[in-house]
């Protein structure tokens, strides 16, 4: 069993080149951005945070998904599944976090409203998304894969 005070870890696997394990630590090192959001939260109501991190695109394609780039359809299959140490999980799809589709900034973030995550582990921050379902906290691990029917 872990300490509570020892450093959270983000495991990244499924169709990828480099199956990682990162830290939040790990995670700052990334291109960090800041979105400022608002958003329901059933049990609480509304809510805004700032939250700062890597977007989850970035992420994803350190550990160099194998899926074909350049095929614009082929991707299109592609779903990101995140859970969180609470069991939630919320699943996207790789065209909306894309660039050349929806290119939202949903983010692995490292901090919530400057305070840091270290232990907690990181958020998911899907900043179009009114409802806060998806945003997940205490993130354990995400992967990457195609759908299959």
């Amino acid at each position: 069993m872990s300490r509570p005070d020892a450093p959270a870890s983000v495991r990244l696997h499924g169709l990828l080149a480099e199956p990682t394990e990162l830290t939040v630590a790990q995670l700052r090192s990334l291109p960090s951005h800041h979105v400022e959001t608002r958003f329901d939260c059933l049990g609480s109501g509304e809510r805004r945070h700032g939250f700062e991190g890597p977007r989850l695109w970035d992420v994803v394609r350190a550990a160099r998904p194998r899926v074909d780039l350049r095929g614009r359809k082929e991707r299109l299959r592609f779903l990101l599944s995140v859970t969180g140490t609470d069991g939630h999980h919320a699943v996207v799809s790789w065209a909306e976090i894309d660039p050349e589709f929806g290119g939202q900034q949903m983010l692995l973030a490292t901090s919530i409203d400057g305070a840091p995550l270290d232990t907690a582990g990181p958020h998911l921050v899907v900043p179009g998304d009114y409802c806060g379902a998806r945003y997940v906290s205490g993130i354990t691990e995400v992967w990457v894969g195609p759908f299959e029917r």
